[in-house]
């Protein structure tokens, strides 16, 4: 049983050690395939897997047609729209997350964006502080749920949307739960994604939506750039003066947003996961899945059909 941990972008090698040791203390073969330059490199490498760990990896109906032994595909974090879920099911392949493994590294990420935000970028003029400052929060998942913990502390008052949360799971937390993503731009004076890029969620964070945000406001995102219609919001923050928006995955349009000089930010590349903690975490989690899912049968955290 042959286990392949192909990552473009490595993991940390203590990660890659806590991965070698699951899967070797299980009996199987690790196999390795980091900073890959050419996709051809990837199709040899899964022809004779059975299991396949990923990062940021594009897993794609080519890919899985390589893979003639794949049982199941483990993405190392949350977001697992880089693997082709369709073509997953079509050749009997099951597709995992590791929900949570990330959720702290992000969670603190967007507070920190927060901060460098309302500080102005940390240009030298005078800001505001996060201290009283209403905070909505897009999806009340892993993340949402650890930004809000965090957000608690600098003392913000939080508020949260979740159309498949209950509201005393928010209550649970502290946190003020509303009913309708208009009522929670509406109220709060900054607004962080944790919406996943699906059908329906695509360029739902729109100008009617955004434009209904108080004076001053900021929209953080360290969920998906797909959620984010980038001409409406464009045009928005050319009409508002008042608005900012920082980002950890950089635009489409990025050449067009840095107009917004000291009201935009765009991190180079997506760093919410960019931590040694999560970096651990989320390999060895891929790692554990994958020796469940063989052993067991678990198919807890599949997110095919």
């Amino acid at each position: 049983m042959k286990i392949l941990v192909a990552t473009e972008k490595p993991f940390a090698k203590v990660a890659i050690d806590g991965i070698r040791e699951v899967v070797e203390n299980a009996g199987y073969e690790l196999a390795l395939l980091e900073k890959y330059t050419d996709k051809q490199q990837l199709l040899e490498a899964v022809a004779n897997a059975d299991a396949l760990i990923v990062r940021s990896d594009i897993v794609d109906g080519e890919v899985l047609d390589a893979a003639k032994k794949l049982q199941i595909v483990v993405r190392a974090g949350a977001g697992y729209d880089n693997i082709d879920l369709e073509a997953a099911t079509a050749h009997h392949v099951v597709a995992m997350n590791t929900p949570g493994q990330n959720s702290n590294a992000v969670a603190e990420l967007a507070l920190g964006m927060m901060v460098m935000a309302v500080r102005n970028m940390y240009n030298g003029t005078s800001g505001t502080e996060l201290k009283g400052k209403k905070l909505g929060i897009h999806a009340f998942g892993n993340v949402g749920r650890n930004v809000a913990r965090i957000a608690k502390g600098f003392g913000m008052e939080v508020f949260a949307y979740d159309a498949y949360c209950p509201d005393d799971v928010m209550l649970q937390s502290e946190v003020t739960p509303v009913h309708s993503a208009n009522e929670l731009y509406r109220t709060c004076d900054i607004v962080s994604l944790h919406i996943p890029a699906t059908a329906e969620t695509r360029n739902s964070i729109n100008r009617a939506l955004v434009s209904q945000m108080p004076k001053g406001a900021l929209l953080v995102n360290t969920a998906r750039k797909e959620v984010i219609n980038e001409p409406e919001l464009l045009q928005l923050m050319q009409e508002r003066t008042d608005l900012r928006y920082v980002t950890d995955i950089m635009p489409v349009a990025d050449a067009d947003f840095r107009q917004f000089e000291g009201r935009y930010f765009a991190t180079p590349k997506k760093m919410g996961a960019q931590t040694a903690e999560a970096n651990i975490n989320a390999g060895i989690a891929a790692a554990k899945q994958i020796v469940d899912f063989i052993e067991n049968g678990n198919t807890k955290f599949q997110v095919n059909k």
